[in-house]
């Protein structure tokens, strides 16, 4: 039976967690990664940041499978689609706190004699 990521789990706890305390969550995202949809010139070294804000994302639907949301950029309304396996990490913008995903474990299967593969950021 393959396993299911627990990053998704996690990515709509922290965004929740983050909306509730007042602070503005934010994901980095490895644009290397098949099926992200964002608008390139944004793009630095590979990545992007996106706030995820319910003030800066309409639309915003966290699944299993990826995060998409319509948000403006230089005034004109885009459609972002993230898949949930090239979200680097999500944070809140105030205060940097959040959760670390590693890139390359989340879709594969893990067998149970290996350690955790997230980590938490203070």
């Amino acid at each position: 039976m393959a396993t299911i990521s627990v990053a998704p789990y996690l990515i709509r706890a922290y965004h929740q967690w983050m909306e509730d305390s007042g602070l503005t969550p934010h994901i980095l995202v490895d644009c290397s990664k098949e099926g992200v949809i964002v608008p390139s010139p944004y793009i630095q070294q590979g990545k992007i940041v996106l706030n995820i804000a319910s003030e800066a994302a309409s639309a915003l639907v966290i699944s299993n499978e990826t995060v998409s949301f319509k948000a403006r950029f230089d005034g004109k309304t885009q459609t972002i689609s993230v898949p949930t396996s090239a979200i680097l990490t999500i944070y809140a913008g105030e205060n940097g706190e959040g959760m670390f995903f590693e890139a390359d474990t989340q879709n594969k299967e893990q067998d149970n004699d290996k350690k955790p593969n997230l980590t938490l950021l203070d």
